[in-house]
């Protein structure tokens, strides 16, 4: 248990020392004018987003007017952040369960889905990989890599094939072999948005063709680091597919971890996991309340 809320918490050091730690340090001398700017620019710098920045501002000077005691600021500040954010739908049991990851390269992608492949594996159900970035020859060698390394079976084509035939492939192979989870990986590279349309719809239209209603979830994977970037990439997909939940990755190596709270706010999507390093292991359910310890550095 111990080294499952280390693993929690470590991603989040850097974070509480650019954040936490500095409004702690701000708010310890006398509090005027510029304690509240200079706080509105930590949260901005934290990746907050402008609007939640001067919202939250707003919202502590009503605070303070009643409760001047700057031990509550932290805990307030926790508090009014957890309303931004959307618990998940719970999920109806599918067999196979197809889950489709969408995201743009660099973003840890291709390892995220073989993380979850990992945890799904590792939790007994029968698993199988579909490696659809056909576009990218070194995603469907390291998912080759990762399927021998975790033990999953994989369904892949030629490089530059056709990714809706390799996941046309991977769902017959699925219903054959009684498959529980199916991951497929799509292309990261799209020119423009006319070829994101046309690919994921078309990946859509092949899956539900083989099973109904399937994707049953679309997992957009961001990179914590790009900070607001991450808003208009989820927009761009949101508009073509429905994206069920977003997987945030490289938090381990992120001083702007807030990003998490204007992506909740601003576009509804919950955040079901988070990638914290390279092993297999490093991949964790996202938990709203750990992730604001972390964040402001409470409770620690």
């Amino acid at each position: 248990m111990f080294e499952f809320i280390k693993k929690i918490f470590s991603p989040f050091s850097k974070m509480r020392s650019l954040l936490g730690e500095k409004i702690v340090a701000l708010f310890s001398k006398k509090v005027d004018e510029s304690s509240y700017a200079h706080l509105e620019q930590l949260l901005y710098e934290a990746d907050v987003g402008p609007y939640i920045a001067e919202e939250l501002v707003q919202k502590l000077r009503t605070h303070m007017r009643k409760n001047p005691d700057p031990s509550t600021i932290l805990p307030f500040l926790k508090e009014q952040m957890q309303i931004y954010f959307v618990s998940p739908s719970p999920l109806p049991n599918h067999h196979p369960h197809v889950i489709v990851f969408v995201g743009v390269n660099g973003s840890g992608k291709t390892t995220s889905l073989a993380k979850l492949a990992f945890h799904y594996h590792k939790a007994g159900k029968k698993v199988l990989i579909a490696a659809g970035d056909t576009f990218r020859a070194a995603a469907v060698e390291q998912l080759e890599t990762w399927s021998k390394r975790i033990g999953v079976n994989i369904v892949k084509a030629q490089s530059h094939g056709d990714p809706s035939a390799v996941a046309f492939d991977a769902l017959t192979a699925a219903k054959a072999r009684d498959i529980d989870v199916v991951l497929i990986d799509t292309a990261g590279r799209l020119q423009n948005k006319t070829d994101l349309m046309h690919e994921l719809s078309k990946l859509r239209r092949i899956c539900q063709k083989q099973i109904p209603d399937s994707p049953h979830e679309t997992l957009l994977v961001i990179d914590a680091t790009i900070g607001q970037n991450a808003i208009d990439q989820a927009r761009t997909f949101h508009q073509f597919t429905p994206i069920t939940g977003i997987v945030l990755t490289k938090l381990d190596g992120s001083a702007k971890g807030g990003i998490a709270i204007p992506i909740q706010k601003e576009l509804k999507i919950p955040i079901l996991w988070v990638g914290l390093g390279e092993r297999e292991d490093d991949f964790i359910p996202f938990d709203r309340d750990r992730y604001l310890d972390g964040l402001l550095g409470e409770n620690q």
